[in-house]
């Protein structure tokens, strides 16, 4: 999650997942995930949560459309076109992770998941870098 607050500086929060194809194992977050995601964020951030986001159809299970309703008083979401990577900050996120493994030879899944995650936390460590991706969406507005 790219985050902006007016008069602070940006955040970046983020959960990360490694699929290694076992039976059973879910491939990607689940919605009770991305709720404690959303709740994690509103915890740090101090205050009410705008939320723009993508069509993910995890974003639009029952369950999930449920908990914003239930928590419409410090949570608004917009939903994103069906395709619209141009308005999804996210997409700049990943376009400077993908920039910074372009020559990573990983041995194996956990190598890759290893520099993924030192990519992201270091762009966690760099508002500047969250501001542009922010920007680029045009979500942050001035003054």
């Amino acid at each position: 999650m790219a985050c902006y607050k007016t008069g602070a500086r940006s955040r970046f929060m983020y959960g990360f997942r490694v699929h290694r194809g076992r039976k059973g194992e879910p491939k990607a977050f689940t919605w009770q995930e991305y709720r404690d995601l959303i709740v994690r964020a509103r915890t740090q951030l101090g205050g009410p949560i705008v939320l723009v986001w993508d069509n993910l159809s995890v974003h639009l299970v029952p369950q999930m459309k449920e908990f914003i309703t239930a928590n419409e008083h410090w949570l608004t979401v917009f939903q994103l076109p069906s395709y619209a990577p141009d308005l999804n900050p996210q997409e700049g996120v990943w376009a400077l992770v993908k920039r910074g493994l372009g020559n990573l030879a990983a041995i194996n899944v956990d190598h890759l998941a290893k520099a993924v995650k030192r990519r992201l936390k270091k762009i966690q460590y760099r508002p500047h870098l969250i501001d542009g991706c922010l920007a680029g969406a045009g979500l942050i507005m001035d003054g």
